[in-house]
């Protein structure tokens, strides 16, 4: 199975021949000519077995580079000195079809289509959510007024007849859901107060903000292998300079791979506060931080459960590419969109 290969040393991608090496441990000081003078350590980067490039480091890559892996259909997702997503270089697509593409717009221009598809999204996330409350209910306790408090907010939710009223309770169910991680939490170094995003003020918020964009990375990536167009999206509000159904997809996956990871790093002691630099203003993963929580998400990614309708073990990323293949069989009106729903 192919896997992403992920860069968080500074250096350069260079392509030579059919072969392609990421160069590393150059000064930020140095001139080019240094660079080029010197021999570099190298690592080959596995093509024919890797899926996506996620580079964390300072990277340099030339069109040669780029070329190579867009024929190989590679993306490469790019990060910034702070972990932040900033985007992807998404190879042209191979798996176009345009059919499926006039039946996906086609679910977003009519309001009721539009509005199933948003719906049935956010109700799979709360049912994630419920059940990440439950497991921990079982463990420790204290969290069945949250539990209440959100069955009852998503019944409530049932009477939405709107994209916006739906984004209304998700607010106010993730609002309640953040209240219950101090009860799930049990670190006296890491307290939760609220959720802050632009940029993360805590350690708590950094976590979830980093592990936000590496689900958002991987839906994306899953999307880019079928014939789903990335930009139209139902839940959120397709836009420029955007792969939104990469955010639709990942609202529903988020309890399980981040939230879950989040509260074992932290009961485990795996994440600590040496892996975090912050001030008053701000709060981010280091790049130690940043190898620890991947290293943990991608073995994540592999972990398997046996899948009900298949029959066989399917892995966690598995179930992102799932998740596409139901929204095309729903938009060619083969069977109904169900989400993904966490069974076990």
């Amino acid at each position: 199975m192919e896997k992403p290969f992920y860069i968080f040393s500074n250096g350069r991608i260079r392509r030579k021949d059919n072969t392609v090496f990421f160069e590393y441990g150059d000064s930020n000081d140095e001139s080019q000519e240094e660079k080029e003078s010197k021999p570099a350590n190298r690592r080959a980067v596995p093509v024919e077995t890797i899926d996506s490039i996620y580079l964390f480091g300072e990277v340099d890559l030339n069109n040669k580079v780029i070329n190579f892996l867009g024929q190989n259909h590679i993306p490469i997702h790019f990060f910034n000195y702070y972990g932040y997503y900033t985007g992807t270089f998404y190879p042209r697509e191979y798996a176009v079809s345009g059919h499926i593409l006039v039946k996906q717009v086609s679910h977003y221009v009519d309001p009721g289509l539009r509005f199933a598809i948003a719906q049935e999204i956010i109700q799979s996330s709360n049912h994630n959510i419920l059940k990440n409350l439950k497991y921990y209910e079982r463990r420790y306790g204290d969290l069945s007024g949250f539990i209440s408090h959100i069955e009852n907010k998503n019944r409530e939710m049932g009477s939405s007849r709107s994209i916006e009223e739906l984004m209304g309770f998700e607010g106010q169910i993730h609002k309640r859901y953040f209240e219950a991680w101090n009860k799930i939490l049990k670190s006296e170094t890491f307290l939760f107060d609220k959720r802050t995003r632009m940029p993360p003020d805590n350690p708590i918020n950094a976590l979830i903000s980093f592990g936000n964009s590496m689900v958002y990375a991987t839906a994306l990536s899953e999307i880019y292998k079928t014939q789903l167009n990335p930009a139209i999206s139902y839940l959120h509000q397709p836009s420029t300079k955007r792969f939104s159904l990469s955010l639709d997809l990942a609202e529903i996956f988020k309890p399980l791979l981040v939230d879950r990871l989040i509260f074992s790093m932290i009961n485990h002691n795996q994440i600590r506060e040496n892996h975090f630099e912050s001030n008053l203003e701000f709060c981010y993963l280091n790049e130690k931080g940043r190898r620890t929580f991947t290293e943990q998400f991608d073995e994540k990614l592999k972990t398997t459960v046996k899948h009900p309708s298949l029959k066989r073990n399917v892995s966690y990323r598995q179930l992102i590419k799932l998740e596409c293949y139901k929204l095309v069989k729903h938009i060619l009106g083969e069977e109904e969109f169900k989400g993904f729903r966490m069974w076990w």
